[in-house]
């Protein structure tokens, strides 16, 4: 029952999400007040899947948004949602593709599980007088679509194939996530950090050993925040 739950409200994140950033761009000032700082986060990833034959990592672009709440003096809670976030690995080998029980194609090219999840983190952050802060706590991950996808390139054509897998796919996610950073100004500044992300949930249902890793490069843009300060 907490499962079903669980993926419920994950669902209604996911649909909501995208309005929400759009409402947040118009009302950011609203958004932003003493000890509460919310914005756009947005970076690269680079992302692997273990129990592969594969190592090789995928690399994507994620976005979202944030929310940074004092808790007490240096100390913060960091949540919010990438809507736009893709983990997964490159060059799958041809024993992976068997197991993903994927076709494979005459023309060279490489292979790559793509894998589409809403992430939510609730972190712990300290912020050191410096301006540089660390923190951790669990992610927590909703699988909503995924595929196999083909890439060849020659000089005379180019080929892309999905083929989609969610079936194959635990649809929830959870895991262990460290990072730091440097926020740039002392207040309503851009923030930019390195997280690393390790999940603890078989990503495939029918092989154990398969866990998401992640290392995520950040960038936050707080929305309204200079204007609510003036008010």
């Amino acid at each position: 029952m907490k499962k079903i739950l669980l993926i419920f409200a994950f669902l209604f994140i996911g649909i909501s999400t995208q309005s929400q950033i759009l409402i947040s761009l118009l009302l950011g000032d609203k958004l932003n007040s003493e000890g509460l700082e919310f914005g756009l986060e947005g970076g690269f990833n680079w992302s692997t899947i273990s129990g592969l034959e594969t190592n090789k990592m995928l690399n994507t672009w994620n976005l979202g948004f944030y929310f940074d709440i004092r808790i007490k003096n240096q100390l913060y809670l960091y949540t919010g949602t990438l809507v736009k976030a893709r983990l997964g690995v490159d060059k799958l080998s041809l024993d992976d593709l068997a197991f993903l029980k994927n076709d494979t194609y005459n023309d060279e090219g490489d292979y790559s599980q793509q894998i589409n999840y809403f992430l939510v983190p609730v972190l712990i952050k300290y912020r050191f007088k410096n301006r540089i802060y660390v923190e951790g706590g669990p992610q927590f991950g909703l699988m909503y679509n995924a595929w196999v996808e083909f890439n060849s390139s020659d000089d005379e054509m180019e080929a892309s194939i999905k083929t989609f897998n969610k079936d194959m796919i635990n649809r929830i996610d959870v895991g262990a996530m460290v990072g730091t950073g440097f926020k740039i100004k002392e207040s309503n500044g851009l923030t930019i950090g390195v997280k690393y992300y390790y999940g603890f949930i078989d990503v495939y249902k029918d092989r154990s050993g398969t866990n998401n890793s992640s290392i995520f490069l950040k960038l936050n843009i707080p929305i309204g925040a200079e204007k609510a300060k003036k008010k």
